[in-house]
């Protein structure tokens, strides 16, 4: 290079310089956007490749699912068979009578249903009837009766429950001053697929 005139080695140095620049042009320009496009096409791959193995995962598991959907169905279906049907006064005094066999509580006043909403959820497909009653029993005793009420009819709930000495209720007076004079709603949902 030293033996090269002055003005060849200038122009063999700009042409040198003017090499790396359109190379490095070339690479900040086109090489590097074409690295980071594909390191996005990359990383879009891996996300749909994991979203296809979810939904195969999923659609593997269609069977069990199933299974569990008719599980689901007929456990509702056995727990509408229980709920109120028919004439719910009768239905409400004879649920009440049988279950109430193995507890120390008296219930000798049932009022006639009232239709009530449930009021639960937005287009919740069961109605509910709300019945009164009335009746006396010893304080342990109710809180087991009740205890055990509500455990065993989930589509039953007692409400508004008042207590008072059975003495000196009016209208179930005993002369045991242990007692307890008892006023309290039970609300049922009512079956809708029975006529």
């Amino acid at each position: 290079m030293k033996n090269l005139p002055k003005e060849k080695r200038d122009r063999l140095i700009l042409i040198v310089i003017g090499t790396l620049g359109c190379m490095l042009a070339i690479w900040f320009g086109l090489v590097r956007a074409q690295n980071k496009s594909l390191g996005n096409i990359a990383t879009k791959t891996i996300e749909q490749q994991n979203k296809v193995g979810n939904a195969a995962r999923l659609i593997g598991s269609t069977a069990e699912i199933q299974k569990k959907l008719e599980a689901a169905a007929e456990k509702l279906h056995t727990l509408e068979t229980g709920m109120a049907s028919g004439d719910l006064y009768s239905w409400m005094i004879m649920t009440v009578n049988k279950f109430r066999a193995g507890h120390r509580v008296d219930i000798p006043q049932f009022s006639r249903e009232v239709p009530t909403e449930v009021g639960v959820l937005p287009k919740f497909p069961y109605k509910a009837a709300l019945f009164n009653v009335r009746g006396t029993a010893y304080f342990h005793d109710l809180g087991t009766f009740l205890a055990d009420f509500e455990n065993n009819f989930p589509y039953l709930r007692v409400q508004n429950l008042e207590l008072e000495p059975a003495a000196g209720s009016s209208a179930t007076s005993t002369g045991d001053p242990e007692k307890l004079a008892f006023r309290m709603e039970i609300v049922t949902l009512v079956n809708p697929t029975a006529h």
